[in-house]
C-alpha cells in the first residue's frame, strides 16, 4: 500500500507542480515588466525550488560525448553489448581514428566497472568513467530499474548477480580487469572465486574494490548498525513493497527506490534541507554557476530506481546480519565460496578516510581472504579526507585515487596479450577496431 500511496501523491501534487512551472515561466519571461525586481526573483526562485523538489526524476543521461586524450578531443560513444532483463553490459567506445590521431596506437586495459544496485543509476558513477576513458577500454554494468521487469522475468537475487557478473566477463574477453564500486564488493570477490575453481580463461586479471563491505562488522557505521539491529523479518515487513500498475513489473515484490533515498536523506536532513535554501539563495542572487551545480547534483542524487526483494534481502542476510563471505560460509549455487583459491589476479582496495557508509576496514578485509594472491600483487590505500562518495568521484578520485589505480592495472598489462586477443575477436564487434 505504500508504494501506491506514494504513487497516489505524486499525482495529487501533479497541479501544484505544473501550475509552479507555469508560474516561474512567467516571472522569467522577457515581457514581464517586474521581471529583475527582488519580488519577482525570489517568487521565481520558490518556484524552481517547489518544482525541483516534487517532480519525478528518471534515469540521467551519461552526457559523456568525449574524452580529452593527450591534448585531443576523443569522440566516445555508448554502446549496449549484452542485455539481459535485469541488466545491461555497456561500453564506452572511443573513436579509433580520433585515438590514432593522439597518437594512441597500442591497445589499452579493457577494465569492467562494476556499479552497484542499491538504489541509484550507473550514471551515478559518471564521474568515475569520465575518469578512466583516457587510458582504459571502458565497460559497465548497467543495472535496470526493478519496477520495469516483467514478472515473468522471474527472479533476481544476489546469485544471479554474481552469475551476471560472470556473464559479463565472459563476454568482454580474457584479461579484463575490473572495479567494483561500494556495495558489489562481496559480489565480485565472489564471482572471482568461483571462476578461479573452474579455471574460466576470462577470469579478471585484478579487481579493484572500493568503499566496499567485504567485511562489515570492522568499524561498524549507522548504516552497518541498523542492519544489525534490526532482525531480518523487520526489513521483510517494512522494506519491501508491490510494484503497482501501470509499470510494468506490476505486481513484482521490490525495495523501492524512494525509501532507499529517504533512508540516506534522512542520514544527512540538515545538509539536504540547507542545499534547498543555499540554492534558494543563488537564484534569487543570480548565481547562476552554483545553481547549476546544485541541479546536476541533485538530478543525478534524486534519480532513484528499485531492487528486487529477493536481491536486497539476501544481501541484507548474507553481507550485512551474517557476514558469510569473511566468515567462509558463502555458498554460490550449491558451493561454497572460497577466496583464497583467486591466485593470478592482483588486488587493489580503496577506502574513504571519512567514509560514513563502509567503515575503514571492511574494504581492506578482502586481503585477508584473498590468501592465493602474492603479497606483491595487494595494494591497500586510505584516501585522507575523502568521504564514501569522494572515494569514486570528485577532485581526490581524479587527482590522486584514479591515477594510483591506473599504475595498478597498466602494471597487470601486456600490450602484446592484449594485441593477440584483439587479433582473435577481430571478426566481433565488441573488441574489433
Amino acid at each position: 500500500m505504500l508504494y501506491v500511496a506514494y504513487e497516489l501523491g505524486h499525482q495529487a501534487v501533479a497541479p501544484l507542480r505544473a501550475f509552479a512551472h507555469a508560474a516561474h515561466e512567467a516571472a522569467e519571461h522577457p515581457l514581464n515588466p517586474f521581471r529583475g525586481s527582488a519580488a519577482a526573483r525570489a517568487a521565481s526562485a520558490g518556484y524552481s525550488v517547489f518544482e525541483s523538489t516534487t517532480r519525478r526524476y528518471g534515469k540521467p543521461a551519461w552526457g559523456l560525448d568525449d574524452a580529452e586524450i593527450d591534448g585531443h578531443r576523443v569522440p566516445v560513444s555508448v554502446e549496449t553489448v549484452c542485455e539481459r532483463p535485469f541488466g545491461s553490459l555497456l561500453r564506452f567506445r572511443r573513436d579509433r581514428d580520433a585515438l590514432r590521431a593522439a597518437g594512441r596506437t597500442e591497445p589499452d586495459p579493457r577494465v569492467l566497472i562494476v556499479a552497484p544496485m542499491s538504489g541509484h543509476h550507473a550514471t551515478l558513477l559518471r564521474g568515475t568513467v569520465q575518469a578512466m576513458l583516457p587510458d582504459h577500454e571502458v565497460f559497465i554494468t548497467d543495472w535496470t530499474d526493478a519496477r520495469d521487469v516483467p514478472i515473468f522475468q522471474g527472479r533476481f537475487d544476489l546469485n544471479d548477480y554474481i552469475d551476471y557478473l560472470i556473464d559479463f566477463l565472459q563476454v568482454i574477453g580474457p584479461g579484463a580487469h575490473t572495479v567494483a564500486v561500494c556495495q558489489p564488493g562481496p559480489a565480485l570477490v565472489a564471482a572471482a572465486a568461483v571462476m578461479a575453481k573452474a579455471d574460466d580463461p576470462a577470469r579478471p586479471r585484478s579487481m579493484t574494490i572500493m568503499g566496499s563491505p567485504i567485511d562489515a562488522r570492522r568499524s561498524p557505521t549507522v548504516t552497518n548498525l541498523l542492519a544489525e539491529q534490526r532482525a531480518f523479518e523487520w526489513f521483510e515487513s517494512n522494506m519491501i513493497q508491490t510494484v503497482p500498475a501501470p509499470y510494468a513489473g506490476v505486481t513484482r515484490r521490490v525495495y523501492p527506490g524512494f525509501l532507499q533515498l529517504f533512508s540516506f536523506m534522512s542520514m544527512n536532513a540538515e545538509r539536504h534541507a540547507e542545499a534547498q535554501w543555499d540554492y534558494f539563495e543563488n537564484l534569487i542572487q543570480g548565481d547562476e554557476d552554483a545553481a547549476d551545480k546544485h541541479v546536476r547534483f541533485y538530478d543525478e542524487y534524486l534519480s532513484v530506481c528499485d531492487m528486487t526483494s529477493e536481491f536486497y534481502l539476501q544481501t541484507i542476510h548474507d553481507v550485512f546480519q551474517e557476514y558469510l563471505l569473511p566468515r567462509g560460509l558463502f555458498v554460490h549455487r550449491g558451493e561454497l565460496v572460497d577466496p583464497g583459491v583467486i591466485a593470478d589476479c592482483g588486488l587493489m582496495t580503496v577506502e574513504g578516510e571519512l567514509d560514513d557508509i563502509s567503515g575503514i576496514g571492511q574494504t581492506q578485509a578482502a586481503h585477508d581472504l584473498c590468501t592465493g594472491i602474492p603479497k606483491a600483487d595487494k595494494i591497500d590505500y586510505v584516501q585522507k579526507g575523502a568521504g564514501h562518495y569522494g572515494v569514486f568521484n570528485g577532485s581526490k578520485w581524479r587527482g590522486q585515487i584514479q591515477p594510483k589505480m591506473a599504475r595498478f592495472i597498466r602494471d597487470r598489462f601486456d600490450p602484446a596479450e592484449e594485441r593477440r586477443f584483439l587479433a582473435e575477436r577481430a571478426g566481433l564487434s565488441l573488441v574489433a577496431e
